[in-house]
């Protein structure tokens, strides 16, 4: 079990950089599948870890690796895709938020003290990753679909579907930014904390 949960690991490490080369050559539905296992393996990694009782550190760096990587791969393309404001902003306050919470960590990592996930009521950086998974599956839904019709065949289903994907990728992609916010407040508050460790 343990080989296997480092498994689902290694494979979200292995999608998100599959993830480019699809989405550049407009692979949708392909880029759709391969996300949408990644995101499954996400949850299944970690609910199958702590059922067994196989989490090991290794396991850990690479789960927190292949989230991050599935999640800043794929977004980065999105703004390549749709280069307008909205998706643009957000997405690099996020990464932002990214190399400000590493840093956090690298600096403790020197003075050999862990920050483990902040432990609040509401972890906002669950939060925060449940909504980038459902932004970025919505968006990638949305481009696939676009590839099954042409002018002659739009129903006014579709464009209710699609406009239903469009708000779900937008409103998500600016929730999972306040989520993110948040989280980067409580990561300094813990933080600060930890400072006081430090002589």
């Amino acid at each position: 079990m343990k080989f296997f949960v480092n498994f689902l690991s290694a494979f979200r490490i292995a999608a998100s950089f599959a993830l480019i080369p699809t989405l550049m050559l407009r692979w949708y539905w392909v880029s759709f599948i391969l996300f949408l296992l990644g995101a499954l393996s996400d949850w299944f990694d970690g609910y199958l870890a702590r059922k067994y009782d196989v989490c090991t550190k290794i396991g850990g760096v690479m789960d927190h690796i292949g989230d991050k990587l599935i999640v800043v791969n794929t977004l980065i393309m999105l703004t390549i895709m749709m280069p307008v404001w909205f998706i643009i902003v957000p997405v690099i306050i996020m990464i932002a938020r990214e190399l400000y919470i590493s840093g956090l960590r690298e600096f403790l990592g020197t003075q050999k003290i862990e920050m483990p996930v902040p432990k609040y009521r509401f972890s906002m950086g669950k939060i925060k990753t449940s909504f980038q998974m459902i932004t970025i599956t919505a968006f990638l839904l949305m481009f696939a679909l676009a590839q099954l019709v042409t002018p002659d065949t739009i129903s006014r289903g579709y464009v209710i579907t699609m406009n239903i994907l469009s708000q779900i990728g937008i409103f998500g992609l600016w929730i999972s930014l306040v989520a993110s916010l948040w989280s980067a407040t409580q990561y300094t508050f813990t933080f600060a904390e930890k400072l006081k460790k430090i002589k």
